[in-house]
């Protein structure tokens, strides 16, 4: 009968309890994704209370998967692990504020990038009014000295100038 190492039994329940956590982060990742898109007009088919419904059972299998991973992590983990759930809950915490700290910076970096380009956007723009009022300030006074030089006035006017 061959016996496993010790560290191979604690890793395979790391990556039981890393499979786990992953499950339940996409199943978090989904439920943002719900409420997000409720703040934005819904042009599908489903209901609102069909979503209103989908939302309930992600929350649900989210809390149950929680549950289900804080009682593996306090009661069926090997006594080497000692507090487990305590630990993990408090690297998670730090992580969580980690992310939202690194989200803000991301999001205050791309509110600047979005002003940035809306100035330089204005600037075009501006400059372009700016271009096209000149051009056509320009060209109105070449029309109207041409409709002038052009004019039977201006031909008979000047037949007595240059005599």
């Amino acid at each position: 009968m061959s016996k496993t190492h010790p560290q191979d039994a604690l890793n395979s329940i790391w990556d039981h309890l890393g499979t786990f956590i992953d499950e339940y982060d996409r199943l978090a990742k989904a439920f943002i994704e719900e409420e997000a898109n409720s703040k934005k007009v819904y042009k599908g088919d489903e209901s609102l209370a069909r979503r209103a419904l989908r939302r309930i059972q992600i929350r649900t299998q989210l809390d149950a998967s929680l549950k289900e991973v804080r009682e593996l992590m306090v009661y069926h983990t090997p006594p080497e692990l000692r507090d487990v759930w305590t630990r993990f809950e408090s690297m998670w915490e730090q992580i969580v504020q980690e992310q939202n700290v690194a989200l803000a910076e991301e999001l205050r970096k791309n509110q600047i990038i979005a002003w940035q380009r809306r100035r330089t956007i204005n600037r075009l723009k501006a400059l372009g009014a700016w271009i096209g009022a000149v051009l056509f300030v320009v060209g109105w006074m070449w029309g109207v000295i041409l409709l002038i030089r052009m004019s039977r006035t201006y031909h008979s006017l000047s037949y007595y100038v240059w005599q």
